[in-house]
């Protein structure tokens, strides 16, 4: 394998510690800032820093950006809007170990998805690559003991992780097979912007009648932290892999997203490294080489 076909391969074992940073938000920001405002003045900030960086280039694709608009905005409303409210809001009432289960369901939407609409196939190895990383992240979630699977109860919250799961599932396939003559952050500019306009009501009804925003120190600190790391850095990366290695492969990011999310917990909240935690990672990361060793040696 040369360089330009490996190099996808290890963004995609990188993207999701970017992507994982976005727990760390979910579990320290939003005792700051509620969770609506966290995720539209998430996108807002990172519409206007890539607005800065791209407003040339947009300037010059006006054209382009008027007839690609509404797919773009489309994009924004699932991967920005849906996929930056929802675990906010299913926080308030759910546990992050059901939140991991029902977001680790999205790779299998995009599988079957993309199966009936695009007519994507599925294999046998792509389904074992599944189930392995499936199984590691149930393995880290339950703590291995597998009684643990048998006690959890499911509340609205998980309703709203599972609404979650779908929209990056129809994002990661329609930013795929909707392809665009703009490049990866000029169309992730409008795409943001997409996020930014399907939040802006929600917001307004969260202010008036749920929670004010303290526009304080630590609001500036946990939504630039949210657009910079698991935002701009994160969605750029999945773009530009998924562009390589198309929407169901790189769907298994979100299995090792769940991995690296536990071990932040581990280093930045103090929590245990168990055997659990090895032997999970191990399944998730045996799944994925899986794939992508099929899918190499099918194209040789």
């Amino acid at each position: 394998m040369d360089e330009k076909k490996i190099v996808p391969y290890i963004l995609l074992l990188i993207q999701p510690i970017f992507m994982a940073s976005n727990l760390v938000v979910a579990r320290g920001g939003i005792e700051f800032v509620p969770p609506i405002s966290l995720a539209f003045w998430r996108w807002f900030f990172v519409f206007i820093i890539l607005l800065i960086f791209n407003f040339i280039l947009l300037k010059k694709n006006f054209q382009v950006i008027k007839k690609e608009f509404w797919k773009l905005i489309f994009l924004g409303s699932m991967g920005c809007g849906v996929c930056g409210a929802f675990p906010f809001i299913a926080g308030k009432t759910t546990t992050i170990v059901n939140m991991g289960i029902f977001f680790s369901t999205s790779p299998i939407f995009i599988i079957l998805i993309s199966s009936f609409f695009f007519e994507e196939k599925i294999n046998k190895f792509k389904i074992f690559g599944l189930v392995s990383c499936l199984s590691g992240v149930l393995l880290i979630i339950i703590k291995g003991d597998i009684y643990l699977l048998f006690k959890l109860s499911f509340t609205k919250g998980d309703l709203w992780m599972l609404g979650s799961a779908i929209g990056w599932a129809l994002y990661s396939i329609y930013l795929y097979y909707w392809k665009s003559k703009l490049n990866v952050f000029a169309r992730f500019t409008i795409i943001s912007l997409g996020g930014v306009i399907s939040l802006l009501p929600f917001y307004i009804l969260e202010e008036l009648f749920v929670a004010k925003t303290d526009f304080n120190f630590e609001f500036l600190f946990w939504v630039l932290f949210a657009a910079i790391s698991p935002g701009i850095i994160a969605f750029a990366l999945y773009t530009h892999v998924q562009q390589k290695l198309g929407a169901s492969i790189t769907g298994f990011t979100l299995y090792l997203f769940t991995v690296y999310g536990a071990f932040y917990g581990i280093y930045l909240f103090d929590e245990k490294l168990e055997n659990y935690h090895y032997f999970g990672t191990i399944l998730v990361f045996f799944g994925i080489y899986f794939v992508r060793k099929k899918i190499y040696d099918k194209k040789t």
